[in-house]
């Protein structure tokens, strides 16, 4: 009773403080500036005191013409629009006012277009007030807790370093939770949590591990011997033979709200016994469903299937992508530790993904309603900690903490930028986390996932000293005909039978060379170095044709490096006059079935500061 009072007041507290008017604004800023970088909508211009005006226009519900302005301008970073810190303002026949009700502006300027069901915008305007509720309550606690980053160790960065999404403008919808939810399992609160454990027969189970492993014996050294007979006895106490019985943890949220609801006939049935809560204390990363092990850091990473939307994406696990988890990190692994210049040289660090285990029962006769809707609700994937990797003197931060900042508005890595230099310090950040990426996508002809969730940066006082890489178990790419040891691929149809009818451009294996050179541009340069790229221009004065002059200057270093790679390099090619990225905030907006498609091309800001120099060198060859 005493936590649910609480937490109502929490949550009046924070919905009537001023961070709520801070956070309102801020979806509104992200909202606006997707839609116009997307070409959802078409705004007016006109230049003003160094900035552009855009007017949105769009009717109330009497058909009246409304608008909506704001200020900002087009950036070099692949021409992402930026608005400024001032409201969004709506103006109207008979007056002009902040902008206050996202409800209101998707109905005024998305609901006359053509397209866009009123179910799929009521949904829309859903997640980004969600949003809105739990970012308010995240805030409001950082603001009353003074609760700052600088200082702070790896796990407690995953949940203090909040911000989410920069361009999302449901960045922190979480689909599924209430604000008890929030309270209870973001990470933002840093809850200490015990997993909740079931045990699956094994005839219903996918289970995979690293070569040499074994599944019951790892499970043994994350639970202990003495849990792990408990549940043994508590097996055979209810009937049933250990043996024939693989151990699963569950996130204490899907177990409330959906595993025992939706698996009772195989609970019934004894194809999954629930076994309570047990083992170590473990806290939320970023992602929600990856924990990190508050009672012992060096132990593993536990991912877990869960019901939840954020950020456009759901947040289970389905069984394919589970089993596959094991082959890629010994994929990767093995590639990085034949490299000299990764293993040696940039030392890095890939955050293996050493087992899996999916619930995922044959369908049987006369009873396939069983796990319809139910594929990947049930699942877990162990990761390495980075802390097995830490040497002395070394700390880690996670990528997106790299744009945060302190409740007094300076920027996380402030002190960083000014004993070492932004300049300095953004040449070792490209040299640790940059390169290796372009190293396995040039060297190797595989792209991984790297945006700012799957990367930790890895420094000495600041100063940038290597990188680590995760989530390699969806997310990796590659074309058979540009790997350079394609014998070393994993063979996928043998992990799992929903490969085999897989063509190209439906799993790993892309369709073309421009998937692979797509995902390592849009992840990578798109999403990590474009938001630093935006942050430094926009809170210190960096300006952003300097930030990308030396990444492509960074990566010509490269290519003069690796003369073996020459061929490669060129025909990956990383500075094409544009790329294709993900049209995040349309996917919101269309039905699942369109938002393959959903995706545009945008300008390269490495292809633009080179073709600046070259026209720069003309001139000066030419004697102008």
């Amino acid at each position: 009773m005493m936590e649910t009072e609480q937490g109502l007041r929490t949550l009046s507290e924070a919905l009537r403080s001023p961070v709520y008017i801070t956070v309102r604004r801020r979806v509104f800023r992200q909202l606006v500036e997707s839609l116009l970088y997307e070409g959802v909508v078409t705004a007016d211009t006109a230049e003003e005191a160094g900035h552009t005006r855009f007017t949105l226009h769009g009717r109330d519900a009497d058909g009246d013409a409304v608008a909506y302005q704001c200020r900002g301008r087009r950036s070099l970073t692949f021409g992402r629009v930026r608005l400024t810190d001032e409201p969004v303002r709506r103006l109207a026949a008979d007056r002009e006012e902040e902008a206050a009700s996202l409800a209101g502006f998707v109905e005024e300027v998305l609901g006359p277009l053509q397209g866009f069901s009123p179910e799929k915008l009521r949904s829309f305007v859903g997640e980004m007030e969600g949003t809105l509720l739990n970012d308010s309550l995240a805030q409001y606690r950082r603001t009353q807790s003074w609760n700052l980053l600088r200082g702070k160790a790896y796990d407690d960065l995953e949940g203090d370093a909040m911000d989410g999404h920069p361009y999302h403008p449901a960045y922190k919808s979480r689909v599924g939770f209430d604000y008890a939810d929030q309270l209870a399992y973001g990470p933002e609160f840093k809850p200490s949590l015990q997993l909740q454990w079931v045990a699956v027969r094994r005839d219903c189970a996918r289970v995979a591990v690293s070569p040499g492993e074994n599944y019951d014996d790892l499970i043994a050294a994350e639970l202990g011997a003495p849990q792990l007979e408990t549940f043994r006895t508590e097996l055979r106490k209810q009937g049933y033979t250990p043996e024939a019985y693989v151990f699963l943890p569950v996130h204490p949220w899907q177990w409330r709200r959906h595993t025992a609801g939706r698996f009772f006939r195989d609970i019934r049935d004894g194809r999954i016994v629930p076994l309570g809560t047990a083992g170590d204390l473990y806290v939320p990363q970023q992602s929600i469903r990856t924990l990190s092990n508050r009672t012992n850091p060096r132990k593993a990473y536990a991912k877990l299937s869960m019901d939840l939307i954020n950020t456009s994406s759901s947040r289970e696990l389905l069984p394919h992508f589970v089993v596959t988890a094991p082959p890629i990190t010994g994929w990767l692994k093995g590639i990085a530790a034949s490299d000299p210049y990764l293993r040696e040289e940039t030392k890095l660090i890939l955050l293996g993904e050493f087992a899996g285990v999916s619930y995922d029962p044959p369908v049987e006769a006369g009873d396939g309603a069983r796990t319809g809707g139910s594929a990947g609700s049930l699942g877990c994937i162990w990761r390495e900690s980075v802390h097995r990797y830490l040497e002395p003197g070394e700390e880690a931060v996670p990528f997106h903490a790299l744009c945060s900042r302190e409740l007094d508005g300076s920027l996380f890595i402030a002190p960083w930028l000014e004993s070492i230099g932004v300049e300095s310090w953004l040449r070792r950040l490209f040299k640790t986390c940059v390169l290796p990426v372009v190293h396995l996508a040039v060297a190797h002809g595989i792209a991984l996932e790297s945006h700012a969730q799957n990367m930790v940066l890895v420094h000495r006082g600041g100063m940038p000293v290597r990188a680590a890489l995760k989530d390699f178990h969806e997310d990796v790419l590659y074309t058979r005909d540009f790997l350079r040891e394609p014998e070393r691929c994993p063979d996928f149809p043998a992990v799992h039978e929903i490969y085999r009818n897989a063509g190209p451009g439906t799993s790993f294996e892309a369709g073309s060379l421009s998937t692979v050179r797509g995902l390592t541009l849009g992840a990578l340069f798109f999403i990590n170095l474009g938001e630093l790229a935006l942050t430094l221009a926009d809170r210190y004065g960096y300006e952003e044709t300097r930030f990308w002059t030396l990444a492509a200057d960074l990566l010509e270093s490269y290519r003069i490096r690796f003369p073996q790679y020459e061929e490669r390099f060129r025909t990956l090619d990383l500075f094409v006059p544009e790329t294709r990225v993900e049209q995040l905030t349309k996917r919101r907006l269309v039905p699942a079935e369109e938002r393959g498609g959903c995706s545009h091309d945008v300008p390269n800001p490495l292809y633009h500061v080179r073709e600046r120099e070259k026209a720069g060198a003309e001139l000066q060859t030419a004697g102008v």
